[in-house]
């Protein structure tokens, strides 16, 4: 399974948002308005009883991306390359937001280019996209749900991931400090979806989920989730646990660590990865679709 290495080191944004409830409305009624349709009106049950409270929610139902909620990797910024020699740029082309839902673009330019990095320029003619909520929103623990769509082809070489990262790297680098694969999909494969727990000790053949299959995650939305307390990761696709894994991390380390820790949210669409390498008939275009990005606590 492909292991992401990439450390979005995004600048933080703020923002200051204004509402202006009817007159006829009191601060209670809006309140508990707000309330009842926050995450879509959702408050699953936790699997140890009692409610979720939503803590993050993006509909994507404005003309353009929510800078108080994202920021975009860029490789002129950050350094970090994306798979398959692309670089990650903040381009229309590549990041869109209209008719409610979110546009995550990987292209083969009509040209070779030069991807400024600081860490030396290089040539390719790919570029692919990625948003994170770095240093916007973190959460140790909850649930954590994205509804998609992959892209519909069946030709090797398109990469798809709804994951989480850490905040910081309070554990050291990458795998120490850990990764959470929500979906992975990979167009080699286009009938599964993978969900990953990725840290120092982990056993790969027990770490990800090989028996989640999503049939039409290419032609239809589905919903792609988990639920992280400090003892398990439940992976839910559709509301049915397809994985469950519990971690024993490599000394010093002891559980929950490293996932005692914030992680922020993540979407990826990039070309490329070992086994789903490129080739000749891989498309040159792909576009993962998300509805909406949802966190419980």
């Amino acid at each position: 399974m492909l292991r992401f290495r990439l450390l979005c080191a995004l600048g933080a944004a703020t923002a200051a948002v204004a509402a202006l409830a009817p007159v006829t409305a009191s601060p209670t009624a809006a309140a508990a308005s707000a309330v009842s349709t926050a995450c879509g009106g959702e408050r699953p049950a936790k699997p140890g009883g009692g409610r979720y409270s939503c803590s993050f929610e993006d509909d994507f139902n404005g003309t353009s991306l929510d800078r108080s909620k994202w920021v975009v990797q860029s490789t002129a910024v950050t350094g970090i390359s994306a798979l398959g020699s692309g670089c990650y740029v903040d381009d229309p082309d590549n990041i869109r937001v209209g008719s409610g839902q979110l546009f995550l673009t990987a292209r083969k330019e009509d040209a070779v280019f030069a991807c400024t990095s600081p860490y030396g320029s290089y040539n390719t003619d790919r570029t692919a996209a990625t948003i994170g909520s770095y240093g916007l929103f973190t959460q140790t623990y909850g649930r954590f749900e994205f509804r998609a769509k992959m892209p519909n082809t069946t030709i090797q070489g398109i990469h798809s991931a709804l994951w989480l990262y850490p905040q910081k790297h309070t554990y050291g680098a990458w795998p120490n400090s850990g990764e959470i694969d929500v979906a992975e999909w990979f167009s080699g494969a286009p009938k599964n979806v993978y969900p990953s727990v990725h840290y120092a000790g982990e056993n790969t053949a027990l770490s990800t989920g090989y028996n989640c299959p999503v049939a039409s995650s290419g032609t239809q939305f589905h919903r792609y989730a988990v639920e992280w307390t400090p003892t398990s990761m439940r992976f839910l696709y559709d509301n049915r646990v397809c994985f469950t894994h519990s971690w024993t991390p490599s000394a010093p380390l002891v559980a929950p660590q490293p996932f005692d820790q914030p992680f922020y949210l993540v979407l990826t669409q990039v070309f490329g990865g070992r086994w789903n390498s490129i080739t000749p008939d891989t498309p040159t275009s792909a576009t993962m679709t998300v509805d909406w990005v949802r966190a419980w606590k």
